[in-house]
């Protein structure tokens, strides 16, 4: 993929790029934890954007998506929110120019295997892969931690999506091998072995395209910035529910309306979830490890309402299963994939159990994903 990503670019703009490989991450536990200030375990993984990237001393910005096989360009000067993929690059540059960085003008090719949709967050590899790239070649001298933040700022204000910081994080923190244990109100993070060689981390696809999570996304932290609100009453030093436990929360059940309190009683236990999940990683215990993550999807189904039937049909079959330590709804939700921790030698045999009983249940193959954990974004 990069030396087509590089030949295409040749082809379209006749001159050699600067090559930037940006991956997609998994999250092994603690979903919708990161913009409640709590912790998150994701590592970056082989599936990535690729950018093909060089200068052309204009004011003009020209790029070309493999997938959308589609050039779309923009003026520096007029730099404003535009629908389809081209918004993700555009917030990444107008971020960059409130930040004070000069952009000059710039032709680049993307091309990608992160399936779009499925949890992946692909866009947060758009976002990476250009400030990684464009901090390259001006040297803007950003550290990844800024970098990550500043793709965050671009998802928010361009796109609109209020996404916590857990994905750009990864996206440009990942070590092979190794998960990473954010703590997304202080950002401090620490490295952790995922070392079962005897396991594979297996994505399975839904096929359900995830189209309302960004909307619905928006709605559960509004419902969890409620939550926080009717706590402080009680206890005004909680800032997040990250400092609330089920007590606080269970004071102001009769206050708040029964979404609210589900809400915030899958995220409180979430939290604590992740940290008991980093003792397990430590002790090389893959079967307590994937307990959680049952529980984790028992919680985003029922309490947080993220699931939907075809994921909680592919959560149910891999319990059946033997070889499977653990599963469960990964992402923002409403579609996409489970991740699924499998035992390497009945990988086949189950990827072929999952699709035969997928597609007698709906009707269609689900997409299979044996994923490897890679290190975050690289210039090359």
């Amino acid at each position: 993929m990069i030396q087509q990503t590089r030949e295409k670019f040749i082809k379209i703009f006749g001159k050699e790029p600067l090559i930037v490989v940006s991956p997609g991450r998994i999250n092994l536990i603690g979903e919708h934890t990161d913009y409640n200030d709590g912790f998150v375990l994701p590592a970056a993984i082989d599936k990535k954007i690729v950018y093909a990237i060089a200068l052309n001393n204009t004011r003009q910005c020209h790029a070309h998506a493999v997938a959308a096989d589609e050039t779309l360009s923009f003026s520096l000067d007029e730099v404003k929110p535009s629908p389809g993929w081209i918004n993700y690059l555009l917030g990444v540059v107008n971020q960059l120019q409130e930040g004070g960085h000069t952009v000059t003008g710039f032709d680049c090719v993307l091309a990608g295997d992160i399936p779009i949709g499925a949890g992946m967050s692909s866009s947060a590899a758009v976002e990476g892969g250009l400030v990684a790239a464009l901090d390259h070649i001006f040297q803007y001298g950003l550290t990844r931690m800024e970098m990550a933040l500043l793709g965050q700022r671009a998802e928010h204000t361009f796109p609109g999506v209020k996404c916590g910081i857990m994905d750009q994080f990864a996206n440009l923190h990942g070590k092979k091998d190794q998960v990473m244990l954010l703590d997304c109100r202080s950002l401090e993070f620490e490295y952790f072995p995922f070392n079962f060689p005897d396991y594979k981390i297996v994505l399975c696809n839904s096929m359900v395209n995830h189209s309302l999570a960004s909307s619905e996304y928006n709605v559960r932290r509004q419902q969890c910035e409620e939550g926080v609100k009717a706590i402080q009453v009680n206890h005004p030093a909680v800032k997040s529910l990250r400092d609330a436990d089920m007590n606080m929360l269970n004071e102001v059940r009769d206050q708040v309306a029964e979404k609210v309190y589900d809400r915030c009683a899958y995220v409180i236990s979430e939290i604590r979830r992740v940290q008991d999940a980093t003792i397990f990683l430590k002790q090389g215990d893959i079967r307590q490890f994937g307990q959680l993550m049952y529980a984790t999807h028992e919680g985003l189904s029922k309490l947080y309402e993220v699931s939907c039937a075809e994921l909680d049909f592919l959560v149910s079959l891999a319990k059946e299963r033997e070889e499977v330590a653990g599963a469960r709804v990964m992402g923002g939700g409403f579609g996409g994939c489970t991740i699924n921790l499998v035992k390497q030698d009945k990988v086949a045999a189950y990827t072929s159990y999952i699709e035969s009983a997928y597609k007698a249940q709906y009707g269609q193959l689900p997409e299979i994903y044996v994923t490897t954990i890679e290190n975050g974004v690289e210039i090359i």
